[in-house]
């Protein structure tokens, strides 16, 4: 069993998509063990984009990511990662498959819905970051 971290952005929140995205995972057969709602911090934005410190897009991820409340979860189950991340599709959402989250349901390449983790280590970083006690 692998666990993952999934976060439906400001932009999945604000178009009512929680539930979806939650039935979807659970109908994949993953077990949802945390999740929280909150608006994120800048602090804890920039820990969570620190790989794109520096690139020019990094100030608009910050921006968006702390536009308004976003939904973090913690998903368990056998190769979580990588299934979570084939179920969220690509990045870009005019390339995402239909079926997919984005696929389905995100337009713009700046809002497309979620963010899953992309390895073990990414997972295991942003589940510390989002779900440790001390985390705003």
């Amino acid at each position: 069993m692998e666990r993952t971290f999934l976060m439906v952005k400001p932009d999945g929140v604000r178009r009512k998509l929680v539930g979806e995205i939650i039935r979807r995972m659970e109908q994949k057969g993953f077990t949802l063990e945390a999740a929280r709602m909150l608006v994120i911090s800048r602090e804890l934005a920039e820990k969570h984009y620190i790989e794109h410190w520096g690139k020019p897009f990094f100030e608009e991820l910050v921006n968006f990511i702390c536009s308004g409340p976003v939904v973090a979860m913690i998903w368990k189950g056998h190769d979580a990662i990588a299934l979570t991340r084939r179920m969220v599709g690509h990045r870009d959402p005019h390339q995402a498959l239909p079926g997919t989250i984005r696929g389905d349901y995100a337009a713009l390449k700046t809002e497309n819905l979620v963010h899953a983790a992309d390895s073990p280590e990414a997972a295991a970083r942003e589940i510390a970051l989002f779900f440790n006690e001390a985390s705003p």
